[in-house]
């Protein structure tokens, strides 16, 4: 569905009408290019602090890839990067407000602002800890302070050893893929296998299950992974079948017909996999339904189907692959959630309940994962423009639109860029991590 209120504020006539009546007037965020995907443009001004532990190995990588890096102004439009692993107390956070204060102005459209720290958890000392900790309410204050220009900022925590598999972030982060991620976290750790892969096709040779993946959210993470080198295995109800067929047939993917709460469907979805490949790389949970109604007037039978869709299912299935090892090294889990399973929703306990769950099995799982060599993480989609919110009424479906620092709904392919990266090999440092893809949405910011 397009949004004619970003249409309008983004026409000669509208800007003027905007800025006279003081509306906000979001950006059109820019979003890959699907015949040169991952592909960074733009100009990087790196900055550091004082014993800065990353920075230069930032700068390696980034000047690899083929983007100009400077340190001392931006010249053209480009991205902000600080390496701030170096502040260990209240004092030096000087150094942060120096190089923001004098650079931010010139942050491009659909630019980036990173900061890169230490993971506070991980640091002995408590005035580090604490300043390093700072490092999240400055990045969340920046992204909302710039996301008028359709820009995003994010932080990257290193955990021990994670400085090994910093590239695959950082380049994320930069790419027009991350256009719809702002204001979070991704913490990155020792890598549980090996992080090289082609970036254009950084899925090559590589089999994914994606659930409920017949339309919407689900279809987007499909043509995303296929785009990307994979081979896909659609999954949805039996009753969208002839359009599962439909979506797998276009992008060279396998299809099966399933509802995964049957009692069987594990071992049935484990035994049809195993028929067409001898290992997966990834499972993505994204099937899921929604059942609205105020808690006091909701059935058991609203309840329960919703909670096994969302969250039985999901369980089951993962025991299922990880009891067989049906995932190869290097494995991922992706689980889908909601922000609804962060802030909450009215008439929503049974869905906020199950995508809360989601977001425990992500963390449950994450050391038994790392421990055989996979990784497991999770997305919490905002206001996407779905079919979904499409039936939203007016006012409410304008208020999720408008209340994020960006101004705007999300797309489908925004999640599926983010899920994209986590299944990647540059991933493989990135485990128990789930974040928004929600433009910073106001609601349990």
């Amino acid at each position: 569905m397009s949004d004619k209120y970003l249409e309008v504020a983004n026409s000669s006539l509208g800007k003027k009408l905007f800025s006279a009546v003081g509306l906000p007037d979001p950006v059109p965020l820019t979003r890959e290019d699907s015949a040169e995907p991952h592909r960074l443009n733009g100009q990087v001004l790196l900055g550091s602090s004082d014993g800065a532990a990353f920075a230069n190995s930032i700068t390696s990588f980034i000047g690899a890839a083929g983007v100009e890096v400077c340190s001392h102004s931006l010249e053209n439009t480009g991205h902000l990067l600080f390496d701030a692993s170096g502040i260990v107390n209240a004092q030096q956070s000087e150094q942060l407000y120096q190089f923001f204060n004098r650079h931010l102005r010139s942050l491009a459209y659909s630019g980036r602002v990173i900061v890169i720290g230490h993971k506070p958890s991980s640091l002995d000392d408590v005035e580090h800890a604490a300043v390093q900790r700072g490092l999240l309410g400055f990045v969340k204050s920046v992204a909302k302070e710039i996301g008028r220009k359709g820009a995003t900022a994010n932080l990257v925590l290193v955990d021990k050893d994670g400085d090994l598999a910093l590239e695959g972030p950082i380049r994320f982060l930069l790419s027009a893929g991350s256009a719809f991620m702002n204001a979070q976290v991704l913490t990155v750790a020792q890598p549980v296998d090996n992080t090289d892969a082609d970036w254009t096709k950084p899925l090559l040779g590589k089999s994914i299950v994606v659930t409920g993946a017949a339309r919407g959210i689900g279809l987007a993470i499909s043509q995303t992974l296929a785009r990307d080198g994979a081979s896909v295995i659609g999954i949805d109800v039996p009753q969208s079948g002839d359009d599962l067929k439909a979506a797998m047939t276009a992008i060279g993917g396998l299809s099966l017909a399933l509802d995964i709460t049957d009692s069987d469907a594990p071992e049935k979805l484990r035994d049809f996999c195993a028929s067409h490949g001898p290992k997966l790389h990834a499972i993505v949970h994204n099937a899921g339904i929604t059942r609205d109604k105020m808690l006091s007037k909701m059935s058991a039978h609203q309840w329960d189907l919703l909670v096994q869709i969302n969250l039985g299912a999901v369980q089951r299935i993962n025991k299922a692959f990880l009891d067989t090892d049906m995932l190869d090294n290097g494995g991922k889990i992706i689980g889908v959630a909601s922000i609804s399973g962060i802030a909450g929703n009215v008439g929503q306990t049974n869905y906020g309940f199950s995508k809360a769950g989601i977001i425990g099995v992500v963390e449950a799982l994450a050391d038994t994962c790392a421990a055989r060599g996979i990784t497991i993480n999770g997305v919490a989609p905002g206001f996407i423009e779905t079919q979904m919110t499409a039936a939203i009424p007016f006012i409410t479906r304008q208020m999720g639109r408008r209340l994020s620092s960006l101004g705007q709904g999300g797309l489908p392919i925004d999640v599926a860029e983010v899920i994209g990266f986590f299944v990647s090999p540059q991933a493989a440092g990135i485990n128990g991590n789930m974040v928004r893809v929600c433009g910073q949405s106001l609601l349990g910011a």
